[in-house]
């Protein structure tokens, strides 16, 4: 038997819209022929392109499902494997955190996270990459991270200030214990490490200039999170970050579109009708035109049921929903080959049944190959 598979019978969207044309694959990519190979019915369900995840760290779940309870990093990413499919998502970038803090977001930590990445990366089921969050006043680590840019070990490097934030309600237990229980030091030690770090704030700037810079000649993207002002998001985007990660405002989102900036917001925000953090609608967002990126954020389940969410609310058309978490995903981060299903693109396809409350993804292919299928009579 030929190694392809046509898809037929469902309702099929194109750049152009539904239609109920059949969909071609040969080897990894969607063709415009007639193939010979399995044939799978998707008769009453949606046939869609892959979710495509540039920000998820549910991953973190796995590898400390409890604070100060670590589990092997190989077993760890195996299973959130399991999760992105089974939701839907065939691109996925772990957005792993190398912070001045110890433990969880520490050095080893992410070192850990990025060796297993490339370690297990032909046994994943995802187009799994990495998205490295690095913490501004974690100057210790640029040279280390320059390295792994000029070897092109890291897909896209943001840049976090969560430090600052911190000062700020160091002395509020809700807002610190869960940092300290994720560190593994104690109250005393974490807030000395507070006032060593933040003595060296005159030094910050520089760092990320000189990473921004390193990351233009590898011409990776960049991304800059949590924008707290028109005049932040602008100072990135003079560096070469096109993309903002959840602006904390609306005058901020609004910058960032006059840059003509990609926006990226929470699916989780979408789902559960607002920002569990006071920060922007995202559902607003989409509707008023800043957001054209929805990533998992923290909950990966999050991101095959916003855009129906959008859709169902008349925040957008279905249509455009779905480009939120597919192809404006890719084109943000260069992924040119994804995102849409059309001739030539790479077969990151899913059948979605989407007449139940809960949307489901029952069969999903990544690179031409079947990786996940709940029901087994759609293959004929």
């Amino acid at each position: 038997m030929a190694n392809g598979l046509v898809i037929s019978g469902g309702r099929t969207l194109r750049a152009g819209g539904f239609d109920c044309e059949p969909v071609f694959i040969e080897g990894e990519r969607i063709s415009h022929r007639a193939t010979v190979g399995r044939r799978i019915d998707a008769s009453g369900l949606l046939v869609l392109p892959g979710l495509v995840d540039i920000h998820g760290d549910a991953f973190e779940r796995q590898l400390m499902p409890r604070p100060g309870v670590a589990f092997d990093p190989d077993m760890a990413l195996m299973e959130t494997d399991r999760q992105l499919v089974a939701n839907g998502i065939t691109t996925a970038f772990h957005a792993v955190t190398w912070s001045w803090e110890p433990g969880l977001r520490g050095r080893e930590s992410a070192l850990a996270i990025l060796t297993a990445t490339e370690r297990l990366r032909p046994r994943l089921a995802a187009d799994t990459r990495i998205h490295l969050r690095h913490e501004t006043f974690n100057l210790a680590a640029e040279s280390e991270i320059a390295a792994w840019l000029g070897e092109h070990r890291i897909d896209l490097l943001a840049f976090n200030d969560h430090l600052s934030g911190t000062v700020k309600v160091r002395n509020r237990p809700d807002k610190m214990a869960a940092m300290i229980e994720r560190s593994g030091i104690g109250h005393e030690a974490f807030q000395r490490l507070i006032d060593a770090t933040y003595a060296r704030a005159s030094e910050v700037s520089d760092c990320v200039g000189r990473l921004a810079a390193a990351c233009r000649k590898a011409e990776l993207p960049m991304l800059s999170h949590d924008d707290m002002s028109p005049s932040e998001r602008r100072r990135y985007h003079k560096l070469g970050c096109k993309i903002a990660e959840f602006p904390i405002d609306v005058a901020t989102a609004a910058a960032a579109a006059e840059c003509e900036d990609w926006i990226v917001f929470g699916a989780p925000n979408v789902v559960r009708g607002g920002s569990h953090t006071g920060c922007p609608s995202a559902a607003e967002m989409v509707r008023h035109g800043l957001c054209s990126v929805l990533a998992s954020d923290y909950y990966y389940p999050a991101l095959l049921e916003a855009p129906l969410r959008l859709a169902g609310s008349e925040a957008v058309p279905f249509e455009e929903a779905w480009r939120l978490v597919s192809s404006h995903p890719a084109r943000a981060v260069g992924l040119n080959d994804r995102g849409e299903i059309a001739a030539g693109y790479r077969a990151d396809i899913i059948i979605v049944d989407s007449r139940s409350p809960l949307p489901e993804a029952v069969l999903t292919i990544t690179g031409g190959r079947i990786v996940r299928c709940t029901r087994p009579s759609l293959l004929v």
